[in-house]
């Protein structure tokens, strides 16, 4: 035998020889063949949650969807009912005004103090209307000149005021909540010169 037939047959002999750890690799094969099948179970079970709580939140999406479209329904007819409908107890504390004008206009008899007695009784309603409606008048007649309050009509010399107050006011102004509706129309004076 050469050197290489030697080699040869202690190589063959180490490959043909059992040894202790290929006989144990079969039992360790068959656990992790158990726990390969345990895990893809549990794989698959937490698959199956998993896809269940996807239908569970897709409900949830859709229904919150549902509930959001409503509520946006909703808003938009209160606020549309709210534009339309606005002046609702306003027109009615104005009906009574109106009422009261029909009621002066129809009688018979005119006596010029009972119908100027019916004016201002009708004025006050009207005005008490207004207040209940935080409308409030602008009668701006001695104040100094205020242009996002008051629209001079003209200006008048005037030696017994200081100039930019107001002398007379032609038409009242209103606001309403504050905010402005209506400039009170005003004659200002100047400096004599």
């Amino acid at each position: 035998m050469t050197n290489s037939e030697q080699n040869v047959e202690t190589d063959d002999s180490i490959v043909n020889e059992p040894t202790h750890e290929h006989e144990n690799a079969q039992p360790h094969t068959e656990a992790s063949e158990s726990n390969v099948n345990e895990r893809e179970q549990e794989v698959d079970k937490q698959l199956e949650e998993a896809q269940q709580q996807v239908v569970e939140y897709h409900d949830k999406i859709l229904r919150m969807q549902a509930e959001m479209d409503n509520l946006r329904k909703r808003t938009e007819r209160d606020v549309s009912n709210a534009h339309k409908y606005a002046v609702d107890k306003f027109a009615n504390e104005l009906l009574q005004v109106k009422d009261s004008l029909e009621l002066g206009l129809s009688a018979e008899d005119i006596d010029v103090a009972k119908l100027q007695e019916g004016t201002e009784l009708t004025l006050k309603m009207l005005s008490n209307a207004f207040e209940k409606f935080s409308i409030e008048e602008l009668n701006p007649v001695g104040e100094a000149f205020d242009p996002n309050l008051h629209e001079a009509m003209t200006m008048q010399e005037s030696t017994e005021h200081e100039p930019n107050t107001v002398l007379t006011v032609m038409q009242k102004g209103y606001t309403l909540h504050g905010r402005l509706i209506r400039p009170a129309m005003v004659i200002v004076a100047k400096a004599v010169g």
